[in-house]
């Protein structure tokens, strides 16, 4: 695994990123829906896709909003090659342009609150603000698969405070 580009660094990147086109579903889930949430926006954004004749460019990827009460906001999608029509719970998204803190978690997503918070504290030590957190799934997860395997990419916007 030492040869893999995709392992986990020592040390998040700060990277300038470009803005995106998604196509994306839009919920407020509660914590013991969200694979349901997950596999039905997935499934309703390939169906969409297909009948408008839009790319997928990259992989699948999950924006977190805010928590509250017993739910969490949560918009899931693909990057498109262009702007998609509405469809019901489709609709097109945008991940904008800007400067984000970046760390790839290696393994199950079980151990993905560890690498959060990680990244949360490497941006706070150089006293910078985090804004909008999402998730690329590098990896397409299956039921089949070894949980090591998985690659999911955590990207955090930031401003200086």
């Amino acid at each position: 695994m030492a040869d893999d580009p995709l392992a986990q660094s020592t040390e998040p990147d700060l990277l300038d990123v470009a803005e995106v086109n998604l196509a994306v579903v839009h919920g407020r889930v509660p914590p013991d829906e969200i694979p349901n949430f997950f596999d039905h926006s997935f499934g309703r954004l390939a169906a969409v896709l297909d009948t408008q004749d839009a790319s997928i460019t990259g992989p699948a990827l999950a924006i977190y909003g805010t928590v509250g009460g017993q739910a969490m906001e949560i918009t899931v999608g693909f990057p498109v090659d262009r702007l998609i029509r509405p469809d019901a719970d489709v609709v097109p998204g945008v991940l904008p342009s800007g400067r984000t803190a970046r760390l790839v978690h290696s393994g199950s997503f079980d151990g993905l609150d560890r690498s959060w918070d990680r990244l949360h504290s490497w941006i706070t030590a150089r006293d910078l603000t985090p804004g909008t957190r999402w998730e690329v799934y590098v990896t397409e997860p299956n039921p089949h698969m070894d949980p090591a395997d998985l690659r999911t990419e955590l990207n955090w916007s930031i401003t200086p405070a």
